[in-house]
């Protein structure tokens, strides 16, 4: 039997990814799986302003930070949130609102040495436990990660290919999703989205016994319902209508190959199980902003799910 650990959407969150490493050990997993969405959304500028005081804006609310401790101690808490503490000074914040395109070059190279530092953090917890570790960058992620991820002794990049898990199961993974209304860096048509999936399905030697890590949850699976918006993007009736958002074509490749199990994300509101014929698929969910790592254990055996459970730490 073997015994995986899946989690996903941890967007930036330092806490989410130390919880997710340490997950391994944690709950005896052989393999722990991280199913897209790895990085933050955006920046949050420590002001300079005179002497040792700094200040910042967090979720709106204003700090005003007196020596290097407490500027020390708000960089903790803005990665444990999923974003990234910038330290600059007034004259810098002028010249980036005269020159946003900057924003980007920064927003970048924060992401990617943030991500590396995390891979470096995980090389050194991981080293010598033989649990492998996997991580297929979901739409939200920059490609330049991909490489990043590659240069990693720990940590494998599993988009796109077809990872032997044990001897009877196989996985396939993918963190490309179907449009979404933020025009974010992986996603694309239900029909190129199949095309895609399907490349790899092709190369297992038997999908009825394999593992679809696919980050898109299924269409109308009840693990893919979110607040329906408007035309300007604001949840009708305060968010109490609900509509699936989910991937037809993921649904589709489900259905026609009826793999064990299914692990998807994307939908942090979305935490739960379901059948799709004979398979089962998981959305563990996300709530990163508060810090908290949600996860699905799951046993395999040779023919089957043995058992799963969803948790929270």
């Amino acid at each position: 039997m073997t015994t995986v650990f899946f989690a996903t959407d941890v967007h930036g969150s330092e806490i989410c990814w130390k919880k997710f490493i340490s997950a391994g050990k944690f709950y005896q997993a052989d393999i722990v799986i991280l199913g897209g969405d790895m990085t933050g959304k955006a920046i949050v500028p420590i002001i300079h302003q005179k002497g040792d005081t700094y200040k910042a804006v967090l979720l709106e609310q204003e700090s005003m930070l007196h020596g290097e401790a407490a500027v020390q101690e708000m960089e903790k808490h803005i990665k444990s949130r999923g974003y990234y503490p910038y330290r600059t000074s007034r004259d810098e914040i002028a010249e980036l609102n005269a020159r946003p395109e900057r924003v980007d070059d920064i927003f970048h190279k924060e992401v990617l040495k943030t991500a590396e530092e995390w891979l470096d953090y995980a090389k050194e917890k991981l080293a010598g436990t033989g649990i492998r570790c996997y991580v297929a960058p979901g739409n939200d992620d920059m490609f330049e990660l991909d490489d990043l991820i590659r240069s990693s002794d720990c940590v494998e990049l599993a988009e796109g290919r077809v990872v032997q898990l044990d001897r009877d199961h196989e996985m396939i993974s993918s963190g490309w999703s179907n449009i979404t209304p933020w025009h974010t860096y992986r996603e694309e048509e239900e029909d190129a989205l199949k095309v895609r999936i399907e490349a790899m399905i092709s190369q297992l030697k038997n999908p009825r016994n394999s593992v679809f890590n696919l980050h898109a949850p299924p269409y109308n699976s009840n693990l893919d319902e979110v607040p329906e918006l408007t035309e300007d993007l604001t949840p009708k009736l305060g968010g109490r209508s609900l509509v699936p958002v989910g991937s037809h074509a993921v649904r589709e490749v489900i259905l026609e190959h009826q793999p064990l199990l299914g692990l998807h994300g994307h939908i942090h509101e979305g935490k739960g199980a379901a059948r799709l014929g004979k398979t089962l698929c998981i959305n563990p969910g996300s709530m990163y902003e508060q810090g908290r790592l949600l996860g699905a254990l799951v046993n395999l055996a040779r023919n089957k799910v043995k058992s799963y459970i969803l948790t929270t730490g």
